[in-house]
């Protein structure tokens, strides 16, 4: 299962753009090609698996911890502490989904959308459970919150990086495609 074209695309041009090398891509060494580099991030790879046995013990202390002071949240907190839980929750198991594909299968668009909902969503989310006082915050749920803000801000550095050499292989690859198509038709002399 993978996400649908349009989507893919504007990931892909988004990526595209900010993640571009605006120096060029280096050349690739001689002897080897340009599409036979592995460009997967190693680090990225073994966050997302740690942090995919970390988050069932994430979600369920959090659920804990909610259910036992509860009664002594203010009703607003209450409706906003459960929606954040269940919007943590959905976008955790789609980002790392998009994790895994997008750096093992080198798709730089569901590795950009893992990078989007990090630092867009699931990041601001776990900072607000982290800092607002007003929920009530216990030990057990501010020593989990913390390592999962680490995980979330490694994987963001991570994931950067790891999308910024994706892209510049790309780019490579498709430069050298293009002078490859240029050597079997060449351009007529103007002159």
């Amino acid at each position: 299962m993978s996400l649908p074209e349009p989507l893919r695309r504007r990931l892909g041009s988004f990526s595209r753009t900010v993640f571009t090398d605006s120096r060029g891509a280096a050349p690739p060494l001689p002897g080897e090609r340009a599409d036979s580099e592995i460009v997967s991030s190693l680090p990225l790879q073994m966050s997302l698996y740690f942090n995919v046995y970390f988050f069932p013990f994430w979600w369920l202390s959090s659920v804990v911890m909610l259910q036992l002071k509860y009664a002594v949240l203010s009703d607003y907190y209450k409706f906003i502490l459960v929606t954040v839980m269940i919007l943590a929750s959905l976008i955790e198991i789609i980002r790392l989904y998009l994790g895994y594909i997008g750096n093992l299968q080198e798709k730089v668009p569901e590795l950009a959308g893992f990078w989007l909902l990090t630092l867009l969503l699931q990041l601001p989310i776990i900072l607000f459970l982290l800092c607002n006082e007003g929920l009530k915050i216990l030990p057990l749920e501010r020593s989990v919150n913390i390592i999962f803000a680490l995980f979330l801000i490694f994987q963001v550095i991570a994931a950067s990086a790891t999308l910024k050499r994706m892209v510049n292989k790309l780019a490579t690859h498709f430069r050298l495609n293009e002078f490859d198509r240029l050597e079997e038709h060449p351009v007529r002399e103007f002159y």
